[in-house]
């Protein structure tokens, strides 16, 4: 179900809770609503709708066909590559605003079975999923 965006600050930057298999609802609703959101947005957390749980979902674009990809639980476990560039929020109002980003990173999460995996990410889809992984922590940017 598409959820409505949270655009509260205060809100947005609590930390989030581990999630569990009783969060496999949120996590379709968060697919969901960044589907519906597509043209402008590539990734979302859990706390911009409204759940305080780590999830997040992205559009993974490893050159081939992008597609979407959930995470429970992500933590970045190693970086490399440090750059400074400017991104923008669908929660955030106002202009994209300066950040820190690392051009590879590797990541420890959970699948929609609660099974481990790590994987490393770099590009594009390693800069959404450290600002999506930044919400989960209560890291406004």
């Amino acid at each position: 179900m598409i959820k409505e965006l949270v655009h509260d600050p205060m809100l947005l930057a609590s930390q989030s809770a581990p999630a569990t298999a009783d969060d496999l609802p949120a996590a379709r609703d968060l697919l969901d609503t960044l589907a519906a959101h597509r043209e402008t947005c590539v990734g979302m957390a859990a706390n911009m709708i409204g759940v305080h749980k780590r999830i997040i979902v992205f559009v993974n674009d490893d050159g081939r066909t992008p597609q979407y990809e959930t995470m429970f639980n992500p933590e970045i476990i190693a970086k490399s590559g440090r750059y400074e560039t400017r991104e923008g929020c669908l929660s955030l109002l106002g202009d994209p605003r300066p950040c820190v980003r690392y051009r590879t990173v590797k990541v420890r999460c959970q699948t929609e079975t609660f099974a481990t995996r790590i994987k490393t990410y770099s590009g594009w889809t390693a800069e959404i999923i450290q600002h999506e992984i930044d919400h989960c922590n209560g890291v406004l940017i």
